[in-house]
Order: structure tokens, then C-alpha cells, then sequence
């Protein structure tokens, strides 16, 4: 199941949810979002992925528009849930909307990740569960909130002993 193309969660009824097969078919519901291929390319790169969000929420689209230091991971160690939820979060290129060649970038990074960031466009989050994945898409906004909130400020990071600590105790 994925959202139609140019819709609004808001405003839909079960039967107008697309529904696409593995191969990407589209075998329900109205037409799938133009998106749809990367989310299969999610998971077919990670077999723990049952679900998959993908939204353009404002603090994340804009953290998405920032230069990174780092970008094999886009946030600087900031809260214990952020570790646990997202790990580390690679910021992939510029693709335009729609454009194919993404889905190679997605299962890439997909293969190591269950968050990422598509630059200029917003985040893509995978977990076993649709509602793990909404979340963990919920602990990525409040993280890019409060990355940008923390922005420039001289900020108390979690250690490298307490982050190895964290993926040691909650392994994804």
C-alpha cells in the first residue's frame, strides 16, 4: 500500500489507497505516487522492513537543504531515542521527483540504513511495523527540530561510549 499520487492523507478512503505488488504493479486503488519505486527498492535492500514512511515535514525538508559536515550522518549524536529509532542517517543527492535513477541511491544506502535523507526532499524511514515506522518518522522530525533549534549553539552531545552503548543495548 502506498499513498495515490498528489494526495492527501487527510482526505482518503480505504479504497482509493493504492495498492502495488512487489514488482511494483499497480494492482488497486488510484494511481501510486510517482515515489513508489524507491519504496521497493527499500525493501528489497532490507528484509527487516515491513513499512515505509516517507513525508515532506517542514524541519526535516529543511534540515534536507543544509550543508552537512557529514554526510554519512546528517545529525550530530543529540538524544538516546534518536540513536535507538533512526542510527545514523546518510543524506543521498539530489534526485528531482519521480526520477528513476534514485532507487539504486535508496537501496544503497538502504542496505546499512533505516533512515535517510534525500537531499532538498525530505526522509525516507523503514521498521518491521507500520507503526515502528511512523515512530521512528516522528523521532527524525523532532530530531531535525531540534537540530536546527540547536543550530550554531554550543550543544552537549550524547559521548561515543554512551552511542555504543545505545546500538549495543537496542541493536536495529
Amino acid at each position: 500500500m502506498i499513498t495515490p499520487t498528489n494526495s492527501s492523507l487527510g482526505t482518503l478512503t480505504d479504497d482509493q489507497i493504492s495498492k502495488v505488488s512487489a514488482k511494483g504493479e499497480h494492482i488497486g486503488g488510484l494511481p501510486p505516487s510517482k515515489e513508489a519505486f524507491f519504496h521497493l527498492a527499500v525493501y528489497e535492500a532490507r528484509s527487516t522492513a515491513g513499512a515505509i514512511v516517507h513525508l515532506h515535514s517542514s524541519y526535516s525538508a529543511a534540515v534536507s537543504c543544509l550543508c552537512h559536515e557529514d554526510p554519512s550522518d546528517v545529525f550530530p549524536p543529540l538524544t538516546a531515542y534518536q540513536i535507538m529509532r533512526l542510527g545514523k542517517v546518510p543524506l543521498l543527492k539530489y534526485f528531482r521527483p519521480g526520477d528513476r535513477a534514485l532507487a539504486s541511491e535508496v537501496r544503497a544506502a538502504a542496505r546499512e540504513h533505516k533512515a535517510m535523507l534525500l537531499a532538498n526532499h525530505g526522509p525516507i524511514v523503514s521498521a518491521r511495523t507500520i507503526e515502528e515506522a511512523v515512530y521512528a518518522y516522528e523521532e527524525f522530525e523532532e530530531t531535525a527540530k531540534i537540530s536546527l533549534l540547536l543550530h550554531g549553539r554550543t550543544t552537549s552531545l550524547l559521548t561515543s561510549s554512551a552511542v555504543a552503548d545505545l546500538v549495543e543495548s537496542f541493536p536495529s
